[in-house]
């Protein structure tokens, strides 16, 4: 199995007073079809390479590679691209739009990746009815319950069909029952053109996990 998403001598550092270092010469190859869960104690930087993943933020030194292609930070806009199509992003804390509904928040991240409107209506309603939401079309965040609003989030996630799932402490703000649901879910994304990181706190969750990284 080909790796996928390579990371080489990857360091982070916060220039506050001192300088913070929160990741130094991180090295690893994550390979299609398979879960990671990323677990560590709060401040570890766990949330930080899921950032440095996504293409949001930026290391200090070393690379990234996806697909065999070099990351280049310096090309915001082109990994602006990459991140819509290729990696679908999942919040402890949903992160959704509350002034839209269910629907528009699912269908607004297939239009940010270039698909028409109608096409894009069309497989957030598919994705919501899949995964028992179809009731709920309408409905605005503040009118979910915690589950529901982080299965919206798992469809939101998926609609682009990307080939890598970033996942930060997607069952820490739920009750135990809710959080073995979602993480089923989750887990049911898995296929073998795709991974998934995820981090938690929660061993439980993480050694169902096919490779479990300490941090």
């Amino acid at each position: 199995m080909n790796n996928f998403l390579t990371l080489k001598n990857i360091s982070k550092h916060f220039n506050t007073e001192k300088k913070i270092k929160i990741l130094k010469n991180l090295s690893y190859n994550f390979k299609k079809g398979k879960m990671y869960a990323l677990m560590g104690p709060s401040g570890s930087g766990k949330s930080t390479l899921l950032n440095l993943l996504s293409l949001i933020d930026i290391p200090t030194s070393g690379s990234i590679r996806i697909a065999n292609n070099l990351i280049d930070y310096r090309s915001k806009s082109y990994n602006d691209k990459i991140r819509a199509k290729k990696i679908g992003i999942i919040y402890q804390q949903d992160n959704l739009l509350s002034d839209f509904t269910s629907l528009e928040n699912v269908y607004l991240a297939s239009l940010a990746a270039g698909y028409d409107k109608e096409t894009s209506i069309s497989k957030a309603k598919n994705l919501l009815k899949k995964i028992g939401l179809s009731s709920r079309y309408d409905h605005y965040p503040s009118q979910l319950s915690g589950g529901e609003k982080q299965r919206v989030s798992i469809a939101r996630a998926v609609i682009n069909n990307p080939q890598i799932i970033l996942a930060d402490e997607p069952t820490g703000s739920l009750d135990l029952d809710t959080a073995k649901e979602i993480f089923n879910l989750l887990k049911n994304q898995i296929n073998s053109n795709r991974l998934i990181i995820f981090a938690t706190h929660n061993r439980f969750f993480a050694n169902k996990s096919d490779c479990l990284l300490e941090m």
